[in-house]
């Protein structure tokens, strides 16, 4: 096992809104689109206006971005031929939450039936990021660990102030909705693996949740493969700031991973953590977060500087860093998906205007970045 920040494969899961390309309105139509997809690569979600695209491991951020952009290309194009829009964002705001259907599978219908208005209401989708962890004693402490790091990772990802048509006030809102969710949160201090594996069989036994795919933290290790999973961020309009994420992300795993043997016993106090991770939600870049730090308020671009200094030395090692504090530059000077979408209503105060935004920054692709060319 390396905590070099190089050698750390990383991969993505996105998931997608399906949009009448007309309307711009959420439809159920993941059926129709999955029989047209890879197999391989998209899979069904809970609600059937949802379709999950699953990257390719990788070493390297620009093939991670190629990779992203390929099969965004192949899912918007197989969209386009049905009449279909495809949206990366936390929530699209014009939706009707009476027309929608969680998809034909027997776990989904379950879920409905257990937990209601939570089920019908899971209109979100998220950006996931796997970094390769293979010991899993390793895997749940450094997800503990990273807790407090967590929350300027949302904040940079934030694209979800619109819900059911109106703004809700947060830049995401998507997280408000997360965590209602009993197993949602922050991921608490176990021993060992097999500690926090009796925990999830204590869940189950209870009823309260029915399989280990219920458990739904910030970040958590793989139930299904050799990785911790960074949950808490939004679905991204631009590819670029999932490659964003993807570096600091790898870069605070390389990083916990030197520091968990070092002080094998440390401990994160969770209810800074959860005011931290509501602050992101609440404010995005456009205002303050809480800095992981000093634990004081500061201005998000402020936050998101040190947290890109603070790393240089394992972004760095991955040969991250030209590319990654470029990038963090130009998201904090171009504010969060947030934002954008609230300019774009207030032009004309037409949330179709803001579908339309959501859907060309979906289709745009590629490494903006004038430092980030492979």
């Amino acid at each position: 096992m390396t905590d070099a920040a190089g050698e750390i494969a990383i991969g993505v899961e996105e998931e997608f809104h399906i949009v009448d390309a007309r309307t711009r309105q959420l439809v159920s139509k993941s059926g129709l689109l999955l029989d047209m997809l890879p197999k391989d690569r998209f899979t069904e979600e809970l609600q059937r206006s949802t379709v999950e695209a699953n990257s390719k491991p990788f070493a390297r951020l620009e093939d991670l971005a190629r990779d992203l952009d390929g099969m965004r290309e192949t899912l918007i194009g197989t969209a386009a031929e049905v009449g279909l829009g495809i949206v990366a964002a936390g929530s699209v705001p014009l939706a009707d939450m009476q027309q929608m259907k969680v998809s034909p599978d027997a776990r989904y219908e379950q879920m409905l039936d257990d937990y209601q208005m939570l089920t019908r209401e899971q209109l979100i989708c998220g950006t996931q990021v796997h970094a390769e962890i293979t010991d899993p004693d390793l895997a749940i402490a450094v997800a503990h660990r990273l807790a407090p790091w967590l929350p300027p990772l949302l904040a940079l990802s934030s694209s979800s102030p619109y819900w059911l048509g109106a703004d809700t006030g947060y830049a995401s809102y998507r997280t408000l909705v997360w965590q209602r969710w009993p197993t949602a949160g922050p991921v608490a201090k176990f021993e060992s693996a097999a500690e926090y594996e009796e925990m999830i069989e204590e869940l189950i036994r209870s009823g309260v949740i029915s399989d280990s795919g219920m458990i739904y933290y910030d970040i958590r290790p793989s139930a299904h493969v050799p990785t911790v999973e960074l949950r808490i961020c939004d679905s991204c309009p631009r590819v670029a700031d999932i490659v964003l994420i993807a570096g600091l992300f790898r870069a605070l795993v390389a990083r916990e991973l030197a520091e968990v043997r070092r002080d094998p016993d440390r401990e994160v106090q969770l209810e800074p953590v959860r005011a931290a991770r509501w602050q992101a939600a609440r404010s995005g870049l456009e205002g303050e977060l809480v800095d992981p730090v000093e634990g004081g308020p500061a201005p998000a671009g402020q936050v998101i500087s040190r947290l890109v200094e603070s790393l240089r030395p394992q972004l760095e090692e991955s040969s991250d860093w030209e590319l990654v504090s470029g990038l963090a530059a130009e998201a904090v000077a171009r504010g969060s998906s947030a934002e954008r979408q609230r300019q774009a209503f207030a032009r004309r105060g037409d949330l179709a205007d803001v579908v339309d935004l959501l859907l060309a920054e979906t289709r745009s692709g590629g490494l903006t970045s004038g430092k980030s060319a492979a």
